[in-house]
């Protein structure tokens, strides 16, 4: 049964004041769970119904669970829909900024789905890394773990001076735009950073001093633009696809 405290903990954990300070963030939902226990994270405290339990019992293993009913997860929760389990996790230790390979580098993408569903496009491109503007969504905003559907861990978010980071970087910079070198036609190398920017800004200007290759997806009918997530999994697939017949 989930004491009075552990609500308290979880509700609080809502708030990107308190994840930071206790270094703590919640996984929500039956299949992301799931994926966390196929995970090197460390798992504070788990809850879960007794169907859940009772189904899922060989994953578990000897993974010590708090038995809840429904309304009290549902009561717990951050989000609208979670009637399966909740995990408190302890935030793992990040790797350093990533020097070589396909660098995906987010500018300023502040929605966290949006942010959730990047990270999923990442983990099916194989980028273990991703490099995110300070001022990006927070990648333990329980909406963006949500939106990962289970990739929150496989691939980590390194938030940082994202004008600094470019500066130093020695390495091919790409960044998407409305206007540039059609995606079809570019050729990628195998060590490049690729930036994309938030929907309402796209790349803003002290991130665009360090382009040296503007490209752009493009369009055979009448919409303005595309999600951020959207084009994010476009380019990737272009990218790679070059990489490979290269």
């Amino acid at each position: 049964m989930i004491s009075k405290n552990q609500v308290k903990l979880i509700r609080a954990l809502s708030q990107k004041k308190q994840r930071k300070l206790q270094q703590l963030f919640l996984v929500q939902g039956e299949k992301n769970v799931l994926e966390l226990l196929n995970t090197n994270l460390v798992i504070k405290h788990l809850f879960g119904t007794p169907e859940f339990i009772k189904n899922n019992a060989v994953q578990l293993n000897a993974q010590p669970i708090i038995e809840a009913d429904e309304s009290a997860l549902a009561k717990a929760s951050t989000l609208v829909s979670n009637n399966a389990a909740i995990a408190v996790v302890e935030m793992p230790a990040l790797p350093a900024l990533p020097q070589e390979g396909l660098i995906l580098a987010l500018d300023g993408v502040s929605d966290p789905g949006n942010l959730g569903t990047i990270i999923r496009v990442a983990d099916w491109y194989g980028i273990s890394t991703v490099v995110a503007s300070l001022d990006c969504a927070d990648p333990y905003n329980p909406k963006t773990i949500s939106a990962t559907m289970g990739s929150f861990g496989r691939v980590n978010v390194v938030q940082t001076e994202l004008e600094t980071y470019l500066k130093e970087i020695n390495l091919p910079i790409y960044g998407a735009y409305l206007g540039g070198e059609s995606v079809h036609q570019s050729k990628f190398t195998d060590n490049m950073v690729l930036v994309m920017g938030s929907e309402s800004h796209g790349i803003r200007g002290n991130i665009s001093e360090f382009i040296n290759h503007k490209i752009t997806i493009p369009g055979f009918g009448h919409a303005e633009s595309l999600n951020v997530a959207m084009a994010s999994g476009i380019i990737l697939d272009n990218i790679k696809r070059t990489q490979t017949k290269g």
